[in-house]
């Protein structure tokens, strides 16, 4: 049987520094919030876990980045991180993000790894 795409959202979905799209991935039953942002042309994705405490990152959903649309942040904690790297900057936190390989090809970005997920969301003001 042919592996099925996993598409998590359209490559214009994504703006350097804007809003990220929240989707769900998981092995089985258990699924664990995760989302995708553009930084400098390209595309990343983590799971949406502060290093400090396991708790979503966006203060609003989709929103990850600082004001300045330099680094992801923690909207609990104030943990900040590389939208790049998902490295720890400073802030309350222990090691990184959980990155997510992604592809983006023909327009849209995929999961490169073996996940299963739902539907993403996004949300737009």
């Amino acid at each position: 049987m042919a592996e099925r795409e996993r598409v998590i959202c359209s490559s214009s979905a994504l703006e350097d520094s804007g809003a990220g799209v929240r989707f769900e991935v998981g092995q089985g039953d258990e699924k664990v919030g995760a989302f995708a942002v553009r930084y400098e042309g390209q595309v990343y994705a983590y799971l949406n876990r502060c290093a400090h405490v396991f708790m979503e990152l966006d203060w609003k959903p989709g929103q990850f980045f600082d004001q300045e649309g330099q680094h992801l942040i923690c909207s609990t904690h104030g943990a900040v991180y590389s939208p790049d790297t998902g490295a720890c900057l400073g802030g309350p936190c222990n090691g990184a993000l959980a990155r997510i390989e992604v592809e983006e090809r023909d327009g849209l970005i995929y999961l490169k790894a073996d996940w299963e997920f739902s539907k993403p969301r996004r949300v737009r003001e």
